[in-house]
């Protein structure tokens, strides 16, 4: 044996290359966690209404303003959990945060199931006259866990679509198209996950426990929490770079001071970007001019310090900051327009579950249809159409005209909202059918056939595909990088004006209805007395006001946002050697 060959090398073996961070490798782990998550989350939206009907003995109308009440806070708590996450603790520990709270919002509301002394007696759902109310601190035992559920939510919801683009770089064509792709594929697996889950765990709730239907989603809130942080050594975290809404105000600020000034007259305060940052420089633009005096010098020697840095951020701020402010005036519009869209959201998990409480849902002789099941036709429809579009629209496209077609921005969210008005339409055609059927038999329960709801369902699912998914892909890459979070709150924020105002509408029709009708429109525990219908006409009437706004006014935004994206791919195919078409 040589000598030589058995002696150690002086020189240690090169350690093995590190694996890159981010990329696919590490979103996987995120969509793991957020799948389960919206299982969790979903499987008690999609079944609280009927377990505070039946549970609790609550009428019509208090059903329909606790649903709408708690998903409204849930998503303005997006505001607090981004403002967390860029100060102080970053996305990554907000949402590890977010889903702890959630998990333990989640025990809570299922111990309101395991012990019956949580809750008041069983009631006969038709004998509604004499059924004993909750205590109030029975129903503050149930909004306890509700609301750490809101706050898990506040956490969650603003990070997890922006975490996960965090793990791209959209500083190259690869990385842009990943993201846009991301999007998609984000909402894609965990409707999946739900359209498996809800229907086992809907069922579990509604025909065999309670206690046992709320434990498995607390169950997979853990498993949540146990995907995300095995995850954690793949993930790029990026560290807090201080609240957008900070400089916000300092923008507001600086301009009203600054108010007397011309820009014209003086020279702009834009530094360059730090060396660390990858993230695009923002140029400067025309629009709402009257901001850019936050960022003019008046005075150099007051207002800079010996490195050019401003003495008083209150009174300078940078062009980046005004043009980050710029950003999210311009999204306002079409925000407006998305609030119109969303209150159809609602009304699914609302009046349409309790719609299905009293139709026929009697599938042969031994099977009853859960009314929490309603939700899967908008599940799949939403699933289907995603795929058709991901993996048949776009690929037949690319090969008729040998580019990558996709539907611009300003169509997808016109679809939506046509399809919205167009849920509502369906949905009060299909409720004065069910309610007559039952005042003709003099019946509580209607004999019309659930299946008569599902496609106000399918389309409320399909306007989901269209607009939701389109007014998330805006507001987020509108937004420049380190304002992600902020996107995603303001996203939630849509959802959660949108829940207050249906709730607002609710009350203030069945308040009018009372006093001009013989019956209110909404309220009370039996539908048959109500005229559902027209409430629901009523919604498509400000539905159709909400796509003439779109149309002549908000679309303009989301076109000058189609047309960058177009320019921008122009320039980059200019600039890119000429590929056969295989490469």
């Amino acid at each position: 044996m040589d000598l030589e060959s058995s002696l150690p090398s002086p020189h240690p073996p090169p350690p093995p290359p590190r694996r890159k961070l981010g990329g696919w490798r590490a979103v996987k782990y995120i969509i793991g966690n957020e799948s389960f998550e919206k299982l969790s989350s979903m499987s008690l939206i999609s079944n609280i209404t009927v377990y505070l009907s039946t549970n609790y003995n609550v009428n019509g109308i208090f059903v329909v303003n606790v649903v709408n009440i708690w998903s409204g806070t849930s998503n303005v708590a997006t505001l607090a959990g981004a403002f967390i996450a860029d100060t102080c603790l970053g996305r990554y520990r907000t949402l590890l945060c977010g889903s702890i709270a959630s998990f333990l919002g989640m025990g809570i509301v299922a111990l309101t199931a395991a012990i019956h002394q949580l809750r008041p007696s069983h009631c006969n759902a038709e004998d509604s006259n004499h059924c004993p109310q909750p205590h109030l601190w029975q129903l503050l035992v149930l909004f306890a866990g509700l609301g750490l559920l809101s706050i898990g939510a506040g956490g969650i919801r603003p990070c997890n679509v922006a975490f996960g683009a965090d793990q791209f770089d959209t500083t190259t064509e690869k990385g842009k198209s990943q993201l846009e792709s991301f999007f998609n594929w984000w909402y894609l697996s965990f409707t999946i996950a739900l359209l498996i889950a809800l229907t086992g765990v809907v069922y579990v709730q509604t025909n065999v426990s309670w206690t046992l239907g709320f434990a498995i989603p607390t169950i997979c809130f853990f498993f949540s929490i146990s995907i995300f942080l095995l995850g954690r050594h793949t993930y790029i975290i990026a560290e807090p770079r201080g609240s957008m809404f900070t400089d916000m105000s300092r923008v507001i600020i600086a301009a009203c001071r600054k108010r007397r000034h011309s820009v014209s007259s003086y020279s702009l305060y834009d530094p360059p970007m730090e060396d660390s940052s990858c993230e695009e420089k923002l140029l400067h633009t025309e629009r709402f001019k009257w901001l850019d005096r936050a960022a003019i010098i008046v005075n150099p020697e007051e207002e800079l310090d010996e490195q050019g840095k401003p003495k008083n951020p209150w009174r300078l701020c940078s062009l980046q900051q005004v043009e980050g402010f710029k950003c999210l005036v311009s999204i306002i519009p079409v925000w407006i327009s998305g609030i119109g869209c969303f209150i159809v959201f609602n009304q699914p998990n609302t009046f349409g579950i309790l719609q299905a409480m009293q139709s026929n849902r009697s599938i042969g002789p031994h099977f009853k249809f859960p009314p929490g099941w309603m939700n899967l036709a908008g599940m799949i429809s939403l699933s289907i159409w995603i795929v058709v579009y991901e993996r048949v629209f776009i690929k037949l496209g690319k090969k008729i005209t040998g580019k990558e077609r996709r539907l611009t921005m300003e169509q997808r969210i016109t679809i939506g909202i046509v399809l919205s008005i167009l849920s509502m339409v369906v949905s009060g055609i299909v409720e004065k059918h069910r309610r007559d059927a039952a005042l003709r038999n003099g019946l509580f329960i209607s004999p019309t056939s659930f299946a008569f709801l599902l496609p106000q369902h399918a389309l409320t699912g399909l306007m989901e595909a269209f607009a939701l998914v389109a007014l998330m892909e805006f507001f987020t890459m509108h937004m420049p990088e380190h304002m992600r979070t902020v996107a995603g709150a303001i996203f939630f924020l849509t959802l959660s004006v949108a829940s207050y105002l249906s709730s607002l509408i609710v009350d203030l029709i069945h308040t009018v209805s009372a006093k001009i009708a013989k019956s209110p429109w909404v309220g009370g525990h039996d539908l048959n007395q109500n005229r559902l219908d027209y409430y629901y006409f009523t919604i498509a009437v400000i539905g159709t006001l909400n796509l003439l706004y779109f149309m002549f006014f908000a679309s303009r935004f989301v076109r000058g946002y189609d047309n960058k994206v177009k320019l921008m791919e122009n320039v980059n195919r200019t600039d890119l050697p000429v590929k056969d078409e295989e490469s």
